[in-house]
């Protein structure tokens, strides 16, 4: 089955989702961070980008709060791009815990391993591993600078919070010497939690958030700079992580019901990627059990059932994109529709362009479809076909018309 979807289509769903769930009431804030405690329980907010950089926000997404576990995300991508896929599996591992972010008794479970680089002591590890080795100043701007090319500008260190925080995580002290017991830290272990709690503190938004989540949609490409961040053979690693343990204990409940791989933060932040098609972010902070903000979890439970999306199902998704091409005698308009299959596409897209095409000397409408398949490099998307060229932003498409148009 094939679904198109327009940006009225997936606004509307923003929209109505803010509204269906702005009332909803339950959970606190975190409460045993003392900053995180005393911020406004009633902020709300929704951001989705696309991967054009087009932005849907409503609500209260221009709110700078506390990262937090989501952080764990960009610095996952930053320990891939650093030291490649099967290291990270080797050093790290990919196994969802079953258990709280912060469970020491994971650690036991998985053979000493910190089991993946999205609960507490994998994120730990993996601030270990930032390279440059040994330089705390140099992994910070590592982190800072991974961080903002996410982003797509940059965080702000809430010191209120990053003092809190350092006053008040006795657990991840315990996972930290732990992990370097059995050997599973590769720096310095006082450094590398402070990297970790320095990068939970830092400041963002709900549209920060969903640009970031929306560079990892398109295959690393930050859809407002248009700057390559990571390799595209990334993509499906990040995705399975934030799949397999993104709502932690509760990961496999979350997929079920959404078909949304995503991940929370105790500062009320829940970021979800649909490969291809968006990236978004949707912030609250009152919390359930697990540590996910219950409002956000409703949004976005109701935005994907409204846009009916699943990553799992066999349906294929498409982005429509639109451009004209002008000639002496005639105008094209073309929708671009992208195909964007389960977790990310790696280097081949397939295309079907729909042309309207005018002749202004005889008033002829002649409508036709192409159907075709394209290779990406790994810094922007040039297609060598004959006959027209087709440009929409940074797109370059190259078309075979059919003889009737040449």
């Amino acid at each position: 089955m094939i679904t198109r979807l327009t940006f009225d289509q997936i606004s509307t769903a923003v929209h109505d989702a803010y509204e269906a769930c702005k009332d909803i009431k339950g959970g606190q804030n975190a409460h045993y961070i003392p900053y995180l405690a005393n911020v406004n329980s009633d902020l709300f907010g929704i951001s989705l980008c696309l991967p054009d950089g087009r932005l849907i926000s409503v609500g209260d997404t221009d709110y700078r709060f506390g990262i937090e576990s989501v952080s764990k995300v960009h610095t996952a991508i930053l320990a891939l791009e650093q030291h490649g896929a099967q290291a990270i599996l080797d050093d790290i591992g990919a196994d969802a815990t079953g258990l709280p972010f912060n469970s020491i008794f994971a650690i036991l479970l998985e053979n000493d391993r910190p089991s993946t680089p999205l609960v507490n002591a994998g994120a730990i590890a993996a601030c270990s591993l930032v390279k440059p080795h040994g330089d705390a100043d140099g992994k910070w701007k590592a982190i800072f600078d991974n961080m903002t090319a996410l982003l797509g500008s940059k965080p702000q260190l809430i010191d209120e919070l990053y003092h809190s925080e350092s006053a008040t995580n006795f657990d991840n002290r315990s996972i930290t010497w732990l992990l370097q017991e059995y050997g599973r830290m590769y720096d310095d272990p006082e450094m590398s939690l402070d990297l970790y709690t320095r990068q939970c503190s830092l400041g963002v938004t709900a549209e920060q958030l969903a640009i970031s989540a929306a560079t990892i949609a398109d295959d690393g490409v930050n859809p407002l700079t248009k700057k390559r961040v990571f390799g595209a053979a990334l993509t499906s690693k990040v995705v399975a992580l934030m799949s397999a343990v993104g709502f932690y204990e509760h990961s496999g409940d979350w997929l079920y019901a959404t078909g949304l791989p995503a991940k929370t933060g105790v500062g009320g932040a829940v970021i979800g990627v649909m490969p291809g098609l968006f990236g978004v972010c949707a912030f609250a902070p009152p919390l359930d059990d697990a540590g996910n903000s219950v409002k956000a979890q409703a949004a976005l439970k109701h935005l994907m059932k409204s846009l009916n999306l699943n990553v799992f199902s066999n349906t294929h998704y498409y982005v429509i994109s639109n451009c004209n091409i002008f000639c002496d005698d005639c105008l094209i308009n073309c929708y671009i529709l992208s195909d964007k299959g389960l977790f990310h596409n790696d280097r081949v897209t397939h295309y079907t362009a729909f042309f309207n095409h005018y002749t202004r000397s005889d008033n002829r409408v002649i409508n036709f479809t192409v159907d075709f398949t394209a290779f990406a490099d790994d810094t922007s998307f040039n297609y060598g076909f004959p006959g027209y060229v087709l440009r929409t932003d940074d797109i370059t498409f190259g078309i075979d018309l059919p003889e009737l148009l040449i």
